[in-house]
């Protein structure tokens, strides 16, 4: 974690440096005037970027109005991410000097010429350019991305199972994930989230995990009731994420955290949840079951703690003899780990966990997000055959209040 910390650091100091440059050189053709004004508001907006940086859990956010906080955060990472940028674009217009002067300096000695005058090599004007234009582009998409934090969409997605059994056919269910009470500022927006979820009529509604962002308390009477309204048929069902078990704060006593455990807990109860503590429970339509197994937090990824046990949810499952089994685990690297390799009959496993990054490209034709370099199933449908994943894109945020590209879902399976 250290080194991964310093190694930020220093790509941020880097991109700082060629940053500067860019700014320094662009102005160089402006009065004296304009050229100190600009030179002067680069620094203040780069120190404010820094203290956002590197005091962002130091700051006291309840005092901070929610527009002003919002469009703060969203400056800063898009400023932060729009100086990387301009380091990949100018990396790039250096290492094409480098090979240039390279290949001049060859061609030169070839013909017994002295080498190449290195005072004539100068930076791409359009390179310059286009690494400000991105900048730019980046800084306004992050603020303009905090307008899209309850853009919810309704994304469909009809699965098709040989081993169904006929009287669930058609079932439609819906999954939601990653809510993150504590970073809502909205009531109603949230509760037209949650209308939205029951006019899809569903037969069963999944949640998969993080309800909170660290404590219980997050979810007030009024989230409480919001959360509450949701409605399903053949029930709601939960499990708990890596962010339910207050693991990102920090506690009086080990019992403080126990307790605000037991209270999230009993919240997902008394809304009419029914929260799956690596268990399962058969779900009947006429005369034919199928299964639903719920694992606690479960990650291949060695920063995110484990809670889970598939053993302990499916035991006793195959004596049952059911046809077709779903699973709910909040983290989709568990899918690759273990339910894969040693849980074939599992057919439809649905996780969270990512949010896709909050940010990235999403179309039909092509989907990119940074998460992709840490997790290789991070949004939709994955697998083949009898086995699939899904991994939502979540229907909160955290860190970063608003989303660019990868916008808030909630999905609707209809399985045949």
């Amino acid at each position: 974690m250290g080194m991964r910390f310093f190694i930020i650091i220093g790509l941020l100091l880097l991109a700082e440096y060629y940053s500067f440059i860019v700014v320094r050189t662009s102005s160089q053709d402006l009065n004296p005037v304009w050229r100190t004004t600009l030179m002067s508001a680069y620094i203040f907006f780069t120190l404010l970027a820094w203290v956002g940086f590197l005091l962002f859990r130091q700051i006291n956010w309840a005092n901070v109005p929610h527009l002003l906080r919002n469009v703060y955060i969203a400056f800063v990472l898009g400023f932060s991410i729009g100086k990387i940028l301009v380091l990949l674009v100018m990396l790039i217009d250096d290492l094409r000097r480098l090979f240039t002067w390279f290949i001049e300096l060859f061609m030169q000695s070839s013909a017994g010429s002295p080498g190449p005058d290195t005072k004539g090599i100068s930076r791409s004007d359009f390179l310059m350019k286009l690494s400000m234009l991105l900048a730019a582009t980046t800084v306004g998409g992050f603020i303009y991305g905090v307008t899209n934090r309850y853009r919810y969409q309704i994304r469909k997605v009809t699965l098709k199972y040989k081993d169904l059994p006929a009287a669930f056919r058609g079932l439609k269910i819906v999954q939601v994930s990653d809510i993150h009470t504590g970073s809502f500022d909205n009531h109603a927006s949230v509760a037209h989230g949650i209308d939205l979820i029951n006019k899809q009529n569903a037969d069963l509604v999944f949640f998969t995990g993080d309800l909170v962002n660290t404590k219980a308390m997050e979810v007030d009477d009024k989230y409480k009731s919001i959360f509450a309204c949701i409605q399903a048929k053949m029930g709601v069902y939960s499990i708990l994420g890596n962010h339910d078990y207050g693991d990102y704060s920090q506690w009086p006593s080990a019992e403080a955290k126990a307790q605000n455990l037991a209270t999230l807990k009993q919240l997902q109860a008394d809304m009419g949840w029914r929260l799956l503590l690596n268990e399962h429970v058969l779900l009947q339509r006429g005369d034919e079951q199928i299964a639903l197994l719920g694992v606690e937090n479960w990650s291949a990824k060695m920063n995110f703690a484990r809670y889970g046990s598939l053993t302990k949810a499916y035991e006793g499952l195959k004596e049952k003899k059911v046809p077709f089994k779903i699973l709910l685990s909040h983290d989709p690297s568990h899918w690759d780990a273990e339910v894969k390799p040693n849980y074939p009959d599992i057919n439809l496993t649905l996780s969270g966990h990512t949010h896709g990054m909050q940010f990235g490209v999403d179309s039909k034709y092509f989907k990119w997000s940074p998460v992709q370099y840490v997790y290789n199933k991070w949004a939709g449908l994955y697998g083949s055959d009898e086995q699939r994943l899904y991994v939502n894109r979540g229907f909160g945020f955290i860190g970063y209040p608003g989303r660019v590209g990868i916008l808030p879902e909630i999905t609707v399976f209809e399985l045949v």
